[in-house]
């Protein structure tokens, strides 16, 4: 057994029920297969017990696929597919009839409409990364299967690649902070970084500590000139370099996404007592700026 070893964040397991793909792994009375689900809210948040009042961890979007392995009291037990991500979601989030998506959100959000008009009512704001099944298009809004109606502006084909996450990071400016968002309306700092990956392709993790640990290339703290991508890491906090200077991270002392100085960010934090502990620079090439390291 190597239950010690698990992530529980990553692998779905309780003394009484278990993902059937651990079995022989983990000590469980009940192992299921669990059936795929997808989400069918604009945002489906994921707590790490059956109770809104709890924190939240991370937060589903719609169109993302999952498996659930339990759904009882109104809350679904499940397990995102792209990041592997284990939590509670309100089960009336969850769908069971899967949809194949064309295309997916680009923008911060996209206002499905009730019609193809420009003054149609809004019905919800999708976020980026939504994924969604368009059937047509009509005066200029892509026709969704769900029955509402989105500015093709907004989207881009499902396999449309950003060359650039930091540009998609880059967007979020001023958005404000949340713990375990992944959205505009709120977004954390590893959130940042996931949600700005996952739009150039890379399935990147959800926490900070997993990005330090899979994310690129270590770049010595002490002796790199950093560029642009450059991930920068203190323990339980991520930012990326903009350029050699200067750093966009979702943060709790400004309570927004912002762009500062990285030494202003070094100076206050250190304050606090925690110093950086590592930089990663992402495998995906990226325009490299020079200038000056760490100091």
């Amino acid at each position: 057994m190597d239950q010690g070893l698990l992530d529980p964040r990553r692998n779905a397991f309780r003394e009484d029920l278990a993902d059937a793909r651990l079995s022989g792994r983990v000590t469980s009375s009940n192992f299921v297969d669990g059936w795929p689900g997808q989400v069918r809210v604009a945002i489906a948040p994921v707590f790490g017990a059956p109770d809104a009042s709890e924190a939240l961890t991370t937060q589903h979007i719609f169109g993302e696929r999952v498996r659930v392995f339990e759904e009882r009291e109104g809350w679904a037990w499940l397990q995102g597919v792209a990041d592997g991500y284990v939590g509670y979601a309100p089960a009336a989030a969850i769908g069971r009839e899967l949809s194949t998506p064309t295309h997916r959100v680009a923008a911060l959000a996209a206002p499905a409409l009730a019609r193809p008009e420009l003054k149609s009512p809004p019905l919800v704001d999708l976020p980026m990364g939504a994924c969604l099944k368009v059937e047509r298009e009509e005066s200029g809004f892509a026709a969704l299967a769900i029955g509402a109606f989105v500015p093709v502006q907004h989207l881009v084909p499902i396999d449309t690649r950003a060359a650039d996450f930091v540009a998609v990071a880059e967007q979020f400016l001023g958005a404000p902070y949340l713990w375990g968002g992944r959205t505009r309306a709120g977004i954390d700092c590893s959130g940042l970084v996931q949600v700005a990956m996952q739009a150039t392709g890379v399935a990147a993790p959800r926490d900070s500590d997993m990005l330090l640990a899979e994310i690129g290339s270590a770049i010595a703290v002490d002796n790199g000139v950093l560029r642009r991508g450059d991930l920068v890491f203190w323990r339980g906090h991520v930012g990326i370099m903009t350029d050699a200077a200067h750093m966009l991270h979702a943060n709790a002392y400004h309570m927004r996404v912002v762009v500062e100085p990285l030494a202003e960010a070094v100076a206050r934090i250190r304050a606090t007592g925690s110093e950086i502990i590592g930089v990663r620079r992402p495998n995906s090439p990226l325009p490299a700026l020079a200038g000056r390291g760490l100091g």
